[in-house]
């Protein structure tokens, strides 16, 4: 997207820009914008593919998405626990470094490939899929991607998986939905974490952040979560089950599900900016 948060460029696509890749040339040699909507449908040709591999092992992909520090492991940690002995689970990771969030939900039982994006500010389709030669899928229920936190990037992906999760913790700003809509109009399900912290917050309100969700045009339903408390946890899980059955009853129907993904996003990453507005462009391996 940018030259400075390397978002278009990752680990898991440059082998596509670098060397004799197929997009290491565009068709004049200069057009930024031809590449990255090369990397886009590369990257979605990749996720169909990730899509068809969940599907034959009639798993449930659940991308979770948030700003960093609004709970995703601890949530993670808290299913994992809530679904022992019922439902299997696996977990793919992704952070700019360190394997800690991969470690936690090892500790829980649960395997887990942690995915280290070094300047990415999302995953991508391609680094699922590398994800998935070490993440063994017979007799697994739900794939949890634990995405890298950020309110901007991740919504504009698709990854292969099959619902979109957006958590908005109460320590955050109620108009987080407003003022972020493209995450917010990609949510399936909006968690609203940490409200065993309302009662100490003066200045968060759960109806003004479900109604900015309203406003985007948006009825993903919210749930109010504590990790902590263990509120909301019957509806959480309660949602994982029926979306893992209608899931499974698609796959049966030889369909599939697919997440409520974003193309203004997109726009973000291909559109020449506006006047006045800064030029982003394509930052090369290397420059």
């Amino acid at each position: 997207m940018c030259d400075t948060c390397g978002c278009t460029i990752t680990p898991g696509n440059r082998h596509l820009v670098s060397g004799s890749g197929k997009l290491s040339q565009t068709g004049d040699g200069t057009s930024t914008v031809t590449v990255l909507r090369s990397l886009l449908a590369e990257n979605d040709l990749q996720a169909r593919h990730n899509r068809e591999h969940f599907d034959r092992h009639r798993v449930l992909a659940v991308n979770l998405m948030s700003s960093p520090g609004s709970g995703k492991t601890a949530l993670l940690e808290t299913t994992i626990d809530a679904l022992r002995g019922d439902l299997q689970i696996a977990v793919i990771e992704g952070d700019l470094e360190t394997e800690n969030d991969a470690q936690r939900v090892r500790a829980k039982g649960v395997p887990a490939v942690q995915i280290t994006t070094g300047s990415a500010c999302h995953l991508d389709a391609h680094m699922v899929h590398d994800a998935l030669h070490a993440l063994a899928l017979d007799g697994i229920d739900l794939v949890f991607i634990e995405n890298v936190g950020n309110l901007v990037c991740p919504a504009s992906f698709d990854l292969g998986h099959h619902r979109n999760i957006t958590l908005l913790s109460v320590t955050e700003g109620d108009d987080k939905p407003a003022k972020y809509p493209v995450m917010f109009r990609a949510a399936d399900l909006m968690l609203l974490t940490k409200t065993d912290l309302l009662p100490v917050l003066g200045d968060f309100d759960p109806q003004r952040a479900e109604t900015a969700l309203r406003q985007l045009a948006s009825s993903a339903p919210v749930i109010h979560f504590s990790a902590r408390s263990g509120a909301g946890l019957d509806a959480w899980t309660g949602w994982l089950r029926r979306e893992l059955t209608a899931q499974r009853e698609r796959v049966a129907r030889g369909t599939t599900a697919h997440p409520a993904m974003q193309p203004d996003g997109r726009l973000l990453h291909v559109e020449p900016p506006a006047a006045g507005h800064r030029r982003y462009t394509l930052l090369r391996p290397g420059s």
